[in-house]
C-alpha cells in the first residue's frame, strides 16, 4: 500500500465509534451458524436453562451530589458529565460471560454515579484532581472490553465512583515518519488507529480479538497482544513512550528505543489496569503497511505433533504474521459448524504472513511449510486460513446467542514454556472438565496456541456446556479449578487478559508475597487515597 500523495494534517480526530451494546458483545445480533444444531445436541441433552435479554435495566441510584456533577461539568464541558442513566449502562463493566449473564438478570445493575468524557490529558489532570480531593473513585473506561473484571464501577470505601470515560481522546497527536513513530490518544479505539495510520501508509499491525471496541490505553493498560503477535509482537513491546496522569502527578515516560537509566518505569503502567493512574496519551511504533500477505492451512495427526512442529518453526526464528494451532476437539467443533473445516480432522493450523511483496511474504510461508511438513502435517491450501481471517472478530457476538439457548460459553487464557506446555493443557482440561461435571454437565474443553515465542507459548481454552439454574456458580466454580491448575503446573495466570478482579486472587501465587507488597507500596505513593480503579490488581487486604 502506498503512501498518500497528501499526508492530512495533525492532530487528526476520527470520526466516532459505536460502543458495544450494554448487554451484549457487538452492536448486532449474532445469528448461529447452521452447523451449531451438533453441537446444541450434544450439549443440551435434557431441559435447557435459557437466559433472555431485558429491554429496561434496573440501575443503581447514582450517588454523585449535584455540585461534584457541577464541578465535574465545568471541567470537561457540558454534557460530557452526565448522570443519565442510558449513558451510565453503557458503562457497567466488562465483556466476560459472567458480566452478560449479570445484565440478564432482573436484579438491580451496579452502575458507576456518573460518567465523565475528558477530551485531553489536561482535562484528565484536572477530573482526578477533583476526585481526589472529594473522595470519588475513577474507574478508566476504554472500550468496556474486559473479561477479568477490569472494569467494574467499585467505590472501594469511596463515596461515588465515575467511569472516565476516555473516547473524546481519540486522535492521531504526533508522526515522527523517520522513526515511524505515532502518539495517540488513550480512547482511540483499534479501527480509529488504523483508518488514522492508514491515511499515512502505516499500519499498528495490533489485532486482538476485542479490536474492533478496545482501545490503545486499554491496550497498554492491560498488557495485549494481538492475533499478530507473531508477525508484529505484543503490545508493549510496541510501546515506545506513555504519558501518564496520577493523583500525585504526571509522568512522561519513555525516551529512546533502548537505554540503562535504572528500571524501566514504563513497566510500572503496562499493565497496570488504571490502578495506579490514567494513561492519557501512548507513542508506538508503526510500520508501513503490508503490500502482500500469503496464505496456508495444514493438518497434524495430534496437537502434540503440532506443538512440536510450532515449536521448532519459532526457534529456527521463522516469523509468520499469525500461526495458530487448534487442538482436535477445536478442530472437530469448527468443523461441525459448517463450512470447508467439514473435511478435516486431526489438528489444524493456520498461518497467515506479510510481507513488501509476494516473494517476501511467500518466502516465509514456504519456510514454515517445509518444518510443518517434515513433521507431519498435511498441506490444506489457503481457505482454512482465509475463513478464520475473515470470522477473526465475530466469535465473542457468538456467546450471546448460545446464552439465548442455554448455553455457557467462556474462555480462559495462560502461558508457560514449551516444556511444560503439555503437562499444563492436561491439567487445565481436566480441572474445567471434572469441575462442570460436579454441576451435571458435560463440557466440551477446547484449546488452541494463538501466541508463541522461543521458549513456550500461550493457551487460549474454550469451554462450553449447557446452563444450570445457577450458572455464576457453576462458571466461578469451574475457573478456580482452572487457575489452581495453572498455578500448580508452571503456568501464568494471565498472558493477556490482564488481572482485573478475577485473577487477583491468584496473583500472590505467581508473583508472591513481596512482590504483591511492592505493588501495594507503588499505589500507595501514587493513589494515597485508593481512589484509582479500587479493587483491581493491587490487594487491598490491609495486609
Amino acid at each position: 500500500m502506498a503512501a498518500p500523495s497528501s499526508t492530512p494534517a495533525l492532530p487528526a480526530v476520527p470520526a466516532p465509534r459505536a460502543r458495544s451494546d450494554w448487554d451484549a458483545w457487538g452492536t448486532q445480533p449474532a445469528s448461529l451458524p447452521a452447523g451449531a444444531k451438533t453441537l446444541l445436541a450434544t450439549l443440551l441433552p435434557g431441559r435447557p436453562h435459557p437466559l433472555a435479554r431485558i429491554a429496561d435495566p434496573r440501575l443503581s441510584p447514582s450517588r454523585l451530589d449535584d455540585a461534584d456533577l457541577d464541578d465535574l461539568a465545568a471541567i470537561v464541558g457540558a454534557g460530557h458529565a452526565t448522570r443519565d442513566d442510558a449513558v451510565r449502562r453503557v458503562h457497567l463493566g466488562g465483556k466476560s460471560t459472567p458480566d452478560l449473564i449479570r445484565r440478564r438478570s432482573p436484579e438491580v445493575q451496579a452502575a458507576p454515579d456518573a460518567v465523565v468524557s475528558p477530551g485531553s490529558h489536561d482535562e484528565v489532570r484536572a477530573v482526578m484532581d477533583h476526585c481526589d480531593r472529594a473522595g470519588i473513585a475513577i474507574v478508566p473506561f476504554g472500550g468496556g472490553t474486559s473479561v477479568v473484571g477490569g472494569v467494574d464501577p467499585e467505590r472501594g470505601t469511596h463515596d461515588a465512583v465515575i467511569a472516565l470515560d476516555l473516547a473524546r481522546t481519540a486522535a492521531l497527536l504526533d508522526l515522527d515518519r523517520t522513526s515511524l513513530l505515532a502518539t495517540l490518544g488513550a480512547g482511540t479505539t483499534g479501527p480509529q488507529a488504523e483508518e488514522l495510520l492508514g491515511a499515512h501508509g502505516l499500519t499498528l499491525g495490533h489485532f486482538p480479538q476485542s479490536f474492533e471496541f478496545a482501545s490503545i490505553g486499554g491496550f497498554a493498560a492491560t498488557r495485549s497482544s494481538g492475533q499478530a503477535s507473531r508477525g508484529y509482537g505484543r503490545f508493549d513491546e510496541l510501546v515506545h513512550t506513555l504519558r501518564v496522569a496520577t493523583p500525585r502527578g504526571d509522568l512522561q515516560l519513555g525516551r529512546a528505543q533502548a537505554g540503562a537509566a535504572g528500571p524501566d518505569l514504563r513497566e510500572l503502567f503496562l499493565g497496570s489496569e488504571g490502578a495506579l493512574g490514567v494513561l492519557t496519551e501512548v507513542t508506538v511504533r508503526v510500520r508501513p503497511a503490508p503490500r502482500a500477505t500469503a496464505y496456508a492451512a495444514w493438518t497434524f495427526p495430534d496437537f502434540a505433533a503440532g506443538t512440536e512442529a510450532l515449536r521448532e518453526a519459532t526457534q529456527r526464528g521463522i516469523r509468520p504474521t499469525v500461526v495458530r494451532l487448534s487442538d482436535t476437539t477445536e478442530t472437530r467443533v469448527n468443523a461441525a459448524m459448517g463450512g470447508h473445516l467439514g473435511r478435516l480432522g486431526g489438528s489444524l493450523a493456520i498461518m497467515t504472513t506479510e510481507g513488501f511483496d509476494d516473494a517476501e511474504a511467500d518466502a516465509t510461508a514456504r519456510a514454515l511449510d517445509a518444518v510443518f511438513t517434515a513433521r507431519g502435517a498435511k498441506p490444506r491450501g489457503e481457505a482454512p486460513a482465509r475463513s478464520w481471517e475473515r470470522g477473526r472478530f465475530a466469535s465473542p457476538a457468538l456467546r450471546d446467542a448460545l446464552l439465548d439457548v442455554g448455553v455457557l460459553v467462556e474462555t480462559l487464557e495462560t502461558a508457560t514454556t514449551w516444556a511444560h506446555l503439555p503437562d499444563l493443557k492436561a491439567s487445565v482440561t481436566a480441572a474445567l472438565t471434572d469441575a462442570l461435571a460436579a454441576h451435571g454437565t458435560k463440557p466440551i474443553v477446547m484449546c488452541h496456541i494463538s501466541h508463541v515465542y522461543p521458549a513456550g507459548a500461550s493457551l487460549y481454552f474454550t469451554v462450553a456446556c449447557a446452563m444450570t439454574p445457577d450458572p455464576l456458580t457453576q462458571w466461578a466454580s469451574a475457573k478456580d479449578a482452572a487457575s489452581r491448575a495453572i498455578i500448580a503446573n508452571a503456568g501464568t495466570i494471565t498472558h493477556h487478559h490482564a488481572v482485573g478482579r478475577d485473577h487477583l486472587p491468584y496473583l500472590e501465587s505467581e508473583i508472591g508475597a513481596l512482590g504483591t507488597d511492592v505493588l501495594r507500596a507503588v499505589k500507595e505513593r501514587l493513589d494515597p487515597r485508593g481512589i484509582m480503579n479500587p479493587g483491581v490488581l493491587v490487594p487491598t487486604d490491609g495486609r
